[in-house]
């Protein structure tokens, strides 16, 4: 059974946008059901009980999983890897890392603001200098806090 079929309608359904969907090994050897959500404005602790408790029930009404597995539900947190077209279009205006397999501009290792993403490209502004890195060449992703922004903002 695939398990992003039956977690995303209950995570659309609550107001939430589903992030990722992970099943596989996890610790003691028991599988592990990651489903990583995010909605503007954040989550609470509340609300991901709340909500894993609705994903639980879905798994159970649909008998998801050979015995026994582990549950686990989360926001994909401040720093979190940029996987798909929609994550990438969420993180414009966003410091981002991107290492690629082959040189762009004479760098694998590219972080700068985001500024424009489409189906083949990616814009940062790196230094002051806007830099195209083509969809294909990237090899990982993942959005950087600007800690002394957030630092700032949880002192609120």
């Amino acid at each position: 059974m695939d398990a992003e079929a039956l977690v995303r309608p209950v995570v659309e359904g609550a107001g939430f946008e589903l992030f990722d969907v992970t099943f596989g090994g996890g610790a003691g050897g028991r599988p592990t059901l990651r489903v990583t959500v995010d909605r503007d404005g954040g989550l609470d602790l509340d609300t991901i009980a709340a909500l894993s408790d609705k994903i639980a029930r879905r798994l159970d009404l649909e008998n998801f999983g050979e015995g026994r597995y582990e549950l686990e539900v989360s926001s994909p947190g401040i720093e979190h890897p940029l996987k798909t077209p929609a994550h990438f279009a969420r993180a414009i205006g966003s410091r981002v890392k991107i290492k690629t397999d082959e040189p762009v501009d004479d760098a694998v290792v590219h972080e700068g603001l985001l500024l424009a993403t489409d189906e083949t490209r990616i814009e940062l502004d790196v230094d002051g200098a806007r830099r195209t890195i083509p969809v294909t060449a990237i090899r990982s992703a993942r959005t950087v806090a600007e800690w002394s922004a957030e630092l700032k903002r949880s002192a609120v």
